[in-house]
């Protein structure tokens, strides 16, 4: 008897244990635990069911719901980009460059390290140049802007803060260079050469008005010409 009552208890572990792994890999929302165990007194198997629910994802938890302005109907980000690129000294074609290579326009977008919107601001960065919502095209724009000031007013290079953008202040810092990342040396190339695509379909400047060249002066006009013979019969050549 008492060996029948571990060959039972040693059926009823390892059934507990596969339940337990099918229920672990399914994981829904609701599940039925059958458990089999052995009567300590009868040494008879015994199985039973609870029904385990998994608890609802919390709110802290939850994803949030993005309030993306950026994708309303009329939004105008050439109107924004002007506008911020104005208020703090920027080049609009330099800002319309970095959002061109940052995010392809997608108000949407979040890279894999977390960076957000337009200008794909981290979200630490956004809030120091004072956006709340990234996903907000006038708010990620301004801040990506005043970024932008920040890193040419401390590194005096464009090539320089466009590799602070890229890989951070302190890697630019710690090199005194372009970070020797191929990452961030080719995004200069790529920022580069749309900033340089974007020249080229500038119009062009009308040209300046030459001056007028000075009148020449005008030759008088031809008189009447008068030919005779004097007493000698010599001509004589007369206008009138």
């Amino acid at each position: 008897m008492a060996r029948y009552n571990q060959y039972n208890k040693l059926m009823a572990f390892c059934f507990s244990l596969a339940l337990a792994a099918t229920a672990t890999a399914a994981e829904p929302a609701s599940r039925v635990v059958t458990t089999v165990r052995a009567d300590s007194r009868t040494g008879r198997l015994v199985r039973s069911s609870v029904v385990v629910r998994h608890p609802s994802v919390s709110k802290e938890t939850a994803p949030k719901v993005i309030n993306a302005t950026a994708s309303q109907p009329g939004l105008n980000v050439g109107e924004i980009v002007e506008k911020a690129a104005k208020a703090h000294d920027v080049d609009p074609l330099l800002v319309h460059s970095v959002i061109r290579v940052e995010s392809n326009y997608n108000p949407l977008a979040v890279s894999p390290k977390g960076a957000e919107g337009l200008m794909q601001l981290i979200p630490a960065t956004a809030r120091r140049f004072g956006a709340v919502n990234s996903f907000d095209a006038e708010e990620n724009i301004t801040a990506g802007v005043k970024y932008l000031k920040y890193l040419q007013e401390r590194f005096k290079d464009n090539r320089l803060a466009l590799a602070a953008y890229n890989a951070g202040e302190g890697a630019v810092q710690k090199y005194g260079n372009v970070p020797p990342y191929k990452e961030t040396e080719q995004y200069i190339l790529k920022v580069g050469k749309t900033y340089g695509d974007a020249l080229k379909q500038q119009p062009a400047e009308p040209a300046p008005a030459t001056a007028s060249a000075p009148a020449l002066p005008q030759p008088e006009p031809l008189r009447h010409l008068e030919v005779t013979t004097d007493s000698e019969g010599r001509l004589v050549l007369r206008t009138r």
